[in-house]
């Protein structure tokens, strides 16, 4: 049962992984591009993470925690890295392809 379960997170991580890479190859513009990484990818990991926490804990003598350092770690890292990311995209001055709502189309026609 251990294993079947470990097997689970491990293959719900890879599909988060591989949807992840996904985006990143073939979303449209900059600022759709870091979806991928950041979200999707980093759950992949999480599942990943959380199947080598079940294994390690359940096959050796005590509870594994390390795993959990790196999920913070992880965790807090990449929202910010993508912040940043579009931070910068916003000051170069790289445009977006995605439309706009129809709200934000009335204010830009105004000012």
């Amino acid at each position: 049962m251990a294993e079947l379960l470990v097997s689970l997170f491990i293959l719900v991580g890879a599909f988060f992984g591989l949807t992840g890479s996904m985006g990143l190859a073939r979303l449209p513009d900059f600022y759709t591009r870091l979806h991928g990484p950041t979200k999707a990818t980093t759950l992949g990991v999480g599942g990943v993470l959380i199947a080598s926490i079940l294994h390690f804990s359940l096959m050796g003598p005590a509870l594994s925690l390390r795993e959990l350092l790196i999920a913070l770690f992880l965790f807090l890292t990449a929202p910010v890295s993508a912040h940043v990311l579009a931070k910068a995209g916003v000051r170069r001055g790289i445009a977006s392809r995605a439309p706009l709502p129809d709200e934000l189309k009335k204010k830009s026609a105004e000012g």
